[in-house]
């Protein structure tokens, strides 16, 4: 599957384009979703429908787009556009807009565990996007995955040794 942006050739290009426009998605679905989970209000009524997609569907649909865009080793950076995400948006509750009243800043232990449970979102979305890039899943060598880089077949056979000893 092709994706239809024009995406830079260098490996490490495609890694910084696809880690950047992961972030920003996953920074823009927080803006409209209008939560903030670094924000404890309190009761049951934190963890709101709008809380779960912003924790699991929009982290994987970002590690989808990530892994659409970077390929083969996508899921070794999906990890960095949630931690970039809700570490930035910790340090701003924390030092600059401030906790709203009645709310509280989340314990950095919970906000741990709340950024694994996004990694592991995108990671999902990651291994997605790899597995229709590649359309296969797995350690497999280069040549047996894309067809287009395929080497010919070097066979050790020659007719002298087919029938070794005989």
């Amino acid at each position: 599957m092709r994706v239809p942006v024009a995406v830079p050739e260098n490996r490490f290009s495609r890694a910084f384009v696809a880690v950047t426009l992961a972030a920003v998605l996953n920074h823009l679905g927080d803006r409209l979703l209008g939560v903030n989970i670094e924000v404890f209000t309190g009761g049951i009524g934190y963890f709101s429908p709008a809380w779960v997609v912003d924790v699991f569907f929009l982290p994987a649909f970002a590690g989808l787009v990530l892994g659409l865009l970077f390929g083969k080793g996508s899921k070794w950076l999906c990890y960095l556009p949630p931690l970039i995400v809700r570490a930035l948006n910790y340090y701003e509750v924390a030092e600059i807009t401030g906790v709203p009243q009645g709310a509280s800043l989340i314990p950095l232990g919970w906000w741990g565990f709340f950024v694994i449970l996004v990694m592991e979102a995108a990671l999902i979305g990651a291994i997605l996007g790899e597995v229709l890039v590649k359309k296969t899943y797995g350690r497999r060598e280069q040549h047996l995955v894309y067809k287009d880089k395929a080497m010919p077949a070097q066979s050790s056979e020659t007719p002298d040794n087919k029938h070794p000893g005989a």
